[in-house]
C-alpha cells in the first residue's frame, strides 16, 4: 500500500516557490490589501461562464451532503473518509449511495490523485509532491483502482467512488501553478505538461476553475465542511 508523508516545506520556502512560480507562468505578483482596495470595483454578473462547473455543483442533490477540501497528500486519507462517511450514513439513516453527495476537492499538492498513473511515473508526481510507496517516491498512483487486498477499505479507490456518485473536482489554478513549476525543473513547456495532465484525468475528475471556489461553492449548495488535507 502507499505510503504518503506530508510537506515539510517551511513558510518562507513556499513563498518563495509562489513567487518563482508565477515568474514562471507570467502571473503578476502577489497584491497586498492596500494595492486591493487601490483598484476599482468590477460589476458582476449572475450567470456563470463555466458551465462545466456548473453542472458538475448541481449534482450536488443528496439528502446528506459533504464536501472534502484536499489541499496536502495526508496519506490519502480523503479515499478512506469518503467511504466511511457513505457507510456509516447509510448504516445510521437507512438510505443509500445514491441517496447521498459526497465532493472531494484536490486542490494544491493533492492534485497527483485525480491524474492516472503514467502521469505518476512521466512527471515522477510522488518524488515532486512527496508521495512514497514505502521507501520510494511513488510511480503509479496506488488509489485510483481497485486492487484485491492493497487497500484497507472495501469501495475506497477513486473508481469504486465514482461509481456511486462520488464527485471529484481537480484545481485548475494548482494545475497551473505546478505544471509550471515541473517544467522549469524539467526544461519542458508548462503548457505542453498540463495539457497532458488534463488529457490524463482519471475518469469522473473534473477541472474546477479553483479548488477554493469549489469549496465554497458546494457549501452554498449544502455541503458540510470537512477538512482532508
Amino acid at each position: 500500500m502507499l505510503e504518503f508523508t506530508g510537506p515539510t516545506t517551511h513558510r518562507r520556502g513556499f513563498l518563495g516557490r509562489l513567487a518563482a512560480g508565477a515568474a514562471v507562468l507570467g502571473l503578476p505578483g502577489l497584491v497586498t490589501p492596500a494595492d486591493a482596495a487601490a483598484q476599482p470595483a468590477r460589476s458582476t454578473g449572475g450567470a456563470s461562464s463555466n458551465p462545466e462547473f456548473e453542472a458538475w455543483l448541481n449534482k450536488m442533490t443528496g439528502k446528506h451532503k459533504m464536501v472534502f477540501d484536499v489541499p496536502e497528500p495526508n496519506n490519502g486519507y480523503v479515499f478512506a473518509w469518503a467511504r466511511i462517511f457513505l457507510n456509516t450514513t447509510n448504516e445510521t439513516y437507512g438510505t443509500t449511495d445514491a441517496d447521498n453527495t459526497v465532493a472531494v476537492v484536490l486542490r494544491h499538492e493533492s492534485i497527483p490523485f485525480g491524474m492516472k498513473s503514467e502521469m505518476w511515473a512521466k512527471y515522477r508526481l510522488g518524488e515532486h509532491f512527496k508521495i512514497n510507496d514505502g521507501a520510494a517516491p511513488a510511480t503509479r498512483n496506488g488509489l485510483a483502482h481497485a486492487n484485491p487486498g492493497e487497500l484497507p477499505i472495501p469501495g475506497m479507490a477513486l473508481d469504486e467512488l465514482v461509481a456511486k456518485g462520488v464527485l471529484f473536482g481537480i484545481c485548475n489554478m494548482a494545475l497551473t501553478f505546478y505544471s509550471g513549476i515541473l517544467a522549469k525543473d524539467m526544461g519542458m513547456q508548462a503548457e505542453t505538461i498540463k495539457k497532458d495532465w488534463v488529457a490524463n484525468l482519471l475518469p469522473g475528475v473534473t477541472v474546477v476553475p479553483s479548488g477554493v471556489i469549489a469549496v465554497n461553492r458546494s457549501q452554498e449548495k449544502g455541503c458540510a465542511y470537512c477538512f482532508a488535507g
